[in-house]
């Protein structure tokens, strides 16, 4: 099973010099890519226990288009192990006009990561 998100990153997104976006909220994409897939499998968002790799592969600034893919790779009886990536398909071309941008022929991958999510049977809840 597969689920994709596109976001456009926003001037709020930027976090650092030369509107480059912190690495956080890529990884807050593929949470919610793992909420969807668990909720299209499991019929419960569950929980996100661990990323086990996560690997930033090149700059994502305010203005690019990023779209966060996963895939349940593996099911276990309460726990799914998942993989993403994420992959700049529209990048912001701010040496042309504050709002040029420019749709890529072959995106590039700006992150990869895996990790495991637990699933709440009869609606138990972490204290």
């Amino acid at each position: 099973m597969k689920s994709m998100i596109r976001v456009r990153m926003s001037a709020h997104d930027a976090h650092y010099g030369g509107n480059l976006v912190d690495g956080a909220r890529i990884l807050a994409m593929f949470g919610d890519v793992a909420t969807e897939l668990l909720i299209r499998n499991d019929g419960d968002e569950g929980l996100f226990r661990a990323y086990d790799m996560v690997e930033f592969l090149a700059p994502v600034r305010a203005g690019d288009y990023i779209e966060a893919t996963g895939e349940i790779v593996e099911t276990g009886k309460t726990s799914r192990k998942m993989v993403f990536e994420a992959r700049k398909i529209i990048t912001a071309r701010p040496d042309i006009n504050d709002s040029a941008c420019d749709v890529l022929e072959e995106p590039v991958i700006v992150c990869k990561a895996s990790g495991t999510c637990i699933v709440l049977k009869d609606r138990q809840r972490f204290n």
